[in-house]
């Protein structure tokens, strides 16, 4: 691949990279499976560069393919996220530090959302990422009216859940 390219690529991710934090979060519960499937949605957004035409912005194509490869390894292994080999990828990107202290306040919410199955925990995520129903639906690949259905069903859910 060009050096052009992938200092596009660096830089993109540079800017987004919470976005693959948020996703972890919600996917993992240690820092270990955290650090895992981090690498592993990295490395799925490189091999998959080359073919992002920009139809989508980068952020919505993001989203779709952290979540999709999140919810591939999730379905395969609940109890241990598995990787590829990392050394031969060799980015140049610095990370920041996974900081969670000032999401405690919201162990419970993620409490819950843990107890949702793999789409509704992607729709809460979006949701709670601002993102309207064409952009969910878009990301998720349903329609908006789905989209509409799934979130209101995993809303009573989730009240059921926090509200017993």
């Amino acid at each position: 691949m060009s050096t052009e390219l992938e200092h596009s690529f660096v830089e993109l991710l540079e800017k987004h990279q919470n976005i693959i934090h948020k996703v972890c979060r919600l996917y993992t519960n240690n820092y270990d499976a955290h650090n895992d499937l981090f690498q592993e949605i990295t490395i799925q957004l490189w091999k998959a560069y080359p073919k992002f035409r920009g139809d989508a912005k980068f952020s919505t194509w993001m989203y779709r393919v952290g979540l999709n490869t999140a919810i591939t390894l999730y379905r395969k292994s609940k109890r241990r996220v598995s990787t590829q080999d990392f050394e031969g990828v060799a980015f140049k990107m610095k990370a920041e530090e996974y900081d969670n202290t000032e999401e405690e306040q919201l162990k419970l919410l993620y409490k819950a959302i843990h107890q949702l199955n793999d789409i509704e925990k992607a729709l809460v995520f979006l949701y709670l990422e601002d993102k309207d129903y064409r952009e969910i639906s878009e990301t998720l690949g349903i329609s908006e009216v789905n989209a509409r259905v799934k979130m209101n069903r995993t809303k009573t859910k989730l009240k059921n859940i926090l509200n017993p």
